[in-house]
């Protein structure tokens, strides 16, 4: 049976912590950053956590389920 090949680019915005969460960045961060308080891109700016509705597709892209 061939290797199982996880999404390319689920590897490179998804990480698995510990717990099983699955870490992601925010968006909404890559320009037209002018009109945006510095309040709303400092808290842009933290990693975030998958939601538990989403987390089983993400861990079938990345080869965990």
């Amino acid at each position: 049976m061939p290797k199982m090949k996880s999404v390319s680019g689920a590897k490179k915005r998804f990480k698995v912590k510990k717990n099983g969460q699955i870490k992601r960045g925010s968006a909404f961060r890559s320009h037209i950053l002018t009109k945006m308080t510095t309040k709303r891109k400092r808290n842009l700016r933290s990693q975030k956590t998958v939601d538990a509705t989403n987390a089983p597709s993400v861990k079938r892209m990345l080869c965990q389920a």
